[in-house]
């Protein structure tokens, strides 16, 4: 039986996607499947690496590792009227180079931020020392990700959602293309079609037990957060449009990409179904 590592954030929406299979709800014949957490710019740095063969990625970073990897189309998150927040202490008046805390230097937020606050100071640190950065002083401001979107202290307040930023460069409204995840390119085709099946059952059949899924990872300490704010981030980050990419989300992922190359991010224009694995094989194998 062949091991398959799995690469995903410790956040709450990758866990509640690929934990349909580690409780064995979803398998695939012949493959144990085992996963690994990490924060997403170590996920991008070990993908720039080619480190693992299913990993997920800041939808930013795919054009730089396109010719690895290609996209799944399950297992997505998008932002819709939602997003990363900059946030900063209440009250507090920015200056045009105030000192930011991101969360990588390849994630979606921060290349929507550099084009936006060109002349901010940027540290780049783990997403969970960002809000303790900021109330700190250590920063001016910060974007919080994940969960934190949700959590963080009254003393502090939104300056600005990375949500008007997107909309604002994007020129029309999209959803925000912030993460998915990626499959190693030399993997044969036909195993990486069925690796992609079997994640597209497995966010599938969590959406058709979330209640029972979540309340499982509450109870195993699986997630950070509490059940009330777990409901309520996984309507925002794992929903019934994480399953699979829609027509929207393609061209959302396209201007993403369009915006990074007219803005020095990416080496070419790039169109995300170029790269995506070729399902037709299947049917060309059983005709």
């Amino acid at each position: 039986m062949k091991k398959t590592l799995i690469a995903h954030s410790p956040d709450a929406d990758d866990i509640f996607m690929y934990y349909a299979i580690k409780f064995g709800w979803v398998d695939m014949k012949d493959t144990h499947f085992d996963n690994i957490a990490k924060d997403i710019q170590t996920l991008n740095e070990d993908a720039l690496k080619g480190v693992y063969d299913i990993v997920a990625i800041s939808f930013a970073l795919y054009p730089n590792i396109r010719e690895e990897y290609a996209p799944l189309r399950t297992a997505v998150s998008f932002g819709e009227g939602y997003g990363p927040k900059l946030i900063k202490r209440k009250g507090q008046k920015l200056r045009r180079n105030f000192k930011v805390a991101l969360s990588g230097k390849h994630t979606t937020n921060a290349m929507l931020f550099r084009i936006a606050y060109p002349e901010a100071r940027i540290s780049y640190m783990n997403f969970l020392e960002i809000e303790d950065a900021v109330k700190e002083g250590k920063v001016d401001a910060g974007v919080l990700i994940h969960e934190s979107i949700l959590t963080f202290a009254n003393e502090l307040e939104v300056e600005r959602e990375m949500w008007d930023i997107w909309q604002e460069l994007a020129g029309r409204e999209l959803p925000l293309p912030l993460g998915g995840m990626a499959i190693r390119r030399s993997l044969p085709l036909n195993r990486a079609i069925d690796y992609e099946k079997t994640l597209t059952k497995a966010v599938q059949v969590a959406r058709d037990h979330k209640e029972r899924l979540s309340n499982m990872l509450i109870e195993r300490d699986l997630v950070r957060i509490d059940a009330q704010t777990l409901e309520k981030y996984l309507e925002l980050y794992a929903n019934d449009d994480s399953i699979t990419l829609s027509d929207i989300q393609y061209e959302a992922i396209d201007k993403l990409f369009e915006i990074g190359y007219e803005h020095g991010f990416y080496d070419r224009p790039v169109s995300i179904r170029d790269y995506l694995i070729p399902t037709e094989y299947t049917a060309l194998r059983e005709s």
